[in-house]
């Protein structure tokens, strides 16, 4: 078996974030000013942690937020940044470059919640999630070639498995709850995508909660470089790696942005 954490994070702030609109897949926007200062700032934030895999969406928001955390870690400038379009925002079809607000008229007149309704030509959230399972099983195999001796079952003593139901010690630091496993993967997407990869990993892989996190907190929209935490283990059977445990350390933490506030 397999143990390794999973921090998920959210790219930094574009124009079209600040203006309220779309970007979905069809709009590849850079970061803004702000968002660079962000992804700054989430980078200082963990800059002594050491990412053994990082993954990130092909869009180039994504990508640049991935460079500028990479940039600033201590440990992990040098590490391959795996860039996967399994990974990228929800399709928002032909609501991409228009307003939220559109978005939210064109639900109400189909007598949906906005959070639910499908534009046309977008992706269902059924859609997105096989994206998101997609993308879990190849990073599962991905983690096992790379930590995982060839030929064995049983990963290296260096890789511990943590009990059936870990709690790792939350102390608002950012090395929370992976100060005892070597292998870390840091994975830089979206914030749709995000909600919709939370909700599969806490609904359907019954991935266990902190105390006192609420479930409100759980299901609402990630913030520009809000992060998620995950302590994952794989058992590797006929089928290949396969999640046993799943344990959630953090959700859309974003005490690194509050260095931003100050400074402004």
């Amino acid at each position: 078996m397999l143990s390794f954490s999973l921090t998920l994070l959210r790219h930094g702030e574009t124009q079209y974030n600040k203006d309220k609109l779309l970007q979905g897949q069809g709009i590849d926007t850079p970061l803004s000013e702000v968002g660079k200062r962000q992804a700054e700032a989430a980078g200082h934030y963990l800059q002594d942690l050491r990412f053994t895999n990082v993954f990130a969406s092909n869009l180039q928001r994504a990508i640049q937020t991935a460079e500028i955390i990479l940039r600033n870690n201590v440990q992990s400038s040098n590490v391959e940044i795996v860039l996967d379009p399994l990974l990228r925002e929800r399709g928002f079809g032909v609501a991409e470059g228009r307003p939220k607000e559109d978005l939210k008229n064109m639900a109400n007149a189909a007598g949906q919640a906005c959070r639910d309704f499908t534009p046309p030509g977008g992706e269902t959230l059924k859609e997105v999630k096989t994206r998101f399972q997609k993308f879990l099983k190849s990073m599962f195999q991905r983690m096992i070639d790379d930590h995982c001796q060839a030929g064995q079952l049983a990963c290296p003593s260096t890789c511990p498995a943590p009990s059936v139901s870990p709690q790792p010690m939350v102390a608002g630091f950012a090395d929370d709850g992976v100060a005892d496993l070597p292998i870390h993967a840091l994975v830089v997407s979206h914030g749709a995508y995000i909600r919709v990869a939370v909700r599969h990993l806490v609904d359907e892989l019954h991935c266990s909660l902190p105390a006192g996190l609420k479930m409100n907190h759980i299901y609402s929209a990630c913030p520009n470089t809000g992060i998620c935490r995950f302590i994952i283990t794989l058992d590797i059977g006929e089928n290949g790696p396969q999640p046993s445990v799943v344990h959630c350390v953090f959700i859309n933490r974003r005490d690194h942005l509050a260095t931003l506030k100050d400074s402004d």
